[in-house]
């Protein structure tokens, strides 16, 4: 297929004051960090900064869960890249990415196809002095038969759509048929208890609440059915014991069905194969288990990749075969500085690399060293509904995590979206957002049947 090449930025290599070329950055990923890095230098006269994404707009992906259930409205949080762009002086480019071709220092964009099968862009090319690549992860099937063909992901905005359409066109039948509800009707099976598989069991709950009335206890009330499995001997693997026990307890009492240690065998069209012989039939299966980066970076010549397919780097987020090329974010295999293992692929360290390079480049660019990287570790926090959420505070700080539950942590975890906002737009829009959101609230119900 024949490509273009392009410049990255959006009007001249050619700083207008100096005369002097303009440091071509060139960002692949629209998620929290790589956006996030965008807004930072495109006021910066020093670089050129072009943003490539395969989607046209930005949903911070913590709040998949809630686009998922219903429960959020997507308009009033949904960012459409080109306008941004506009707004924060970089150029934004439509396309998933193909290649890199690290001799001409060109990075390969393939053709976007919208919905209707049309071709909007064709295959593109473009320049870059420093390539950021910011990707994000997805979930991991670890090979597991079926997975593809019959379960459902949240990997992204158009994931979280699908799996509502799916979920309300559930609830419309259940509502509408004279008879009584089949076995696995409405029933909702999430593979992996991680904090994506939690965070959508627990917003789920509310959503059938909401849709179906608290009071349909009964058994011929139409209500969901939400099975939670997890490979491991506790869910929230990763977080500590005690966030652990919380979370399962507040799950167990909504009335989620908790399976630990349950290994899945197989996917079927309507049914989970367990390793112990046994099967979960459901009407609507989720796989949210397991982390990895995309496929794409195990496939770029010249560059390190670890099995999770993420590039490794160096403390200075430079990838260890190639000094003009950064990863962050998820897809980046960073060492702590501890030596305990990488960091976490959370928000919070999205966020700390995004700021972290943002001024590192500015080092880079001036010709002075790069400075190391140091994750901080704020803390895990898991939403479980519009009032519930556990997790730990501060564990970075002061050695041990302050274990936090209720409306406190409830609002700590409103404030890490809120700081992705200023990150985005600034204090001065959000304020006046936040303020507007409460004084004209959505109208109507919380979950929206669309």
């Amino acid at each position: 297929m024949l490509s273009t090449v392009q410049k990255s930025p959006s009007s001249s290599d050619t700083n207008g004051t100096s005369g002097v070329r303009r440091h071509r950055v060139v960002i692949v990923g629209g998620g929290a960090a790589g956006m996030e890095l965008a807004t930072g230098l495109g006021r910066n006269t020093a670089f050129a900064v072009t943003l490539v994404d395969k989607a046209r707009t930005h949903v911070w992906k913590p709040k998949l869960h809630e686009i998922a259930a219903g429960s959020m409205d997507v308009g009033r949080h949904e960012v459409g890249y080109l306008a941004h762009a506009r707004r924060h002086g970089y150029t934004f480019r439509v396309g998933a990415l193909e290649s890199v071709d690290r001799v001409t220092k060109t990075v390969s964009v393939a053709a976007y196809v919208d919905q209707f099968g049309e071709q909007v862009t064709p295959s593109r090319s473009f320049a870059y002095d420093t390539l950021v690549v910011a990707v994000g992860s997805q979930s991991n099937d670890f090979g597991t038969p079926g997975v593809g063909a019959h379960a459902l992901r949240l990997e992204s905005l158009g994931d979280a759509v699908r799996f509502n359409r799916r979920l309300t066109n559930a609830c419309f039948r259940a509502q509408s048929q004279s008879g009584p509800l089949g076995a696995a009707q409405l029933r909702i099976c999430i593979i992996g208890a991680g904090a994506t598989g939690v965070e959508l069991a627990a917003e789920l709950h509310s959503a059938g609440q909401e849709i179906f009335g608290e009071a349909a206890i009964d058994s011929k009330s139409p209500k969901l059915d939400i099975h939670l499995v997890e490979a491991a001997e506790r869910i929230l693997p990763a977080l500590s014991p005690k966030v652990s026990a919380a979370a399962e307890h507040l799950l167990l009492v909504k009335g989620v069905k908790v399976q630990k240690a349950s290994r899945v065998l197989e996917i079927r069209p309507s049914s989970v194969v367990l390793a112990d012989g046994g099967e979960l039939h459901a009407e609507l299966i989720v796989w949210a288990a397991g982390v990895k980066a995309p496929d794409v970076l195990s496939e770029l010549s010249g560059l390190q990749s670890n099995r999770a397919n993420q590039l490794v780097v160096r403390p200075t987020l430079q990838t260890t075969l190639d000094e003009n090329i950064f990863a962050i974010g998820d897809c980046a295999a960073c060492s702590r500085a501890d030596g305990k293992g990488l960091v976490p692929p959370r928000a919070q360290a999205a966020h700390q690399q995004a700021v972290f390079l943002a001024s590192s480049l500015e080092d880079r660019v001036a010709g002075r060293p790069l400075p190391h990287y140091e994750y901080r570790d704020f803390g895990s926090l898991i939403s479980l509904g519009a009032r519930s959420t556990v997790g730990t505070l501060m564990g970075g700080l002061i050695g041990r995590g302050m274990f936090v539950e209720g409306m406190m942590a409830k609002a700590m975890y409103t404030s890490l979206y809120k700081s992705h906002e200023i990150a985005l737009h600034g204090w001065r829009r959000v304020g006046m957002e936040s303020v507007a959101r409460l004084l004209l609230p959505s109208s109507g119900a919380r979950v929206k049947l669309h």
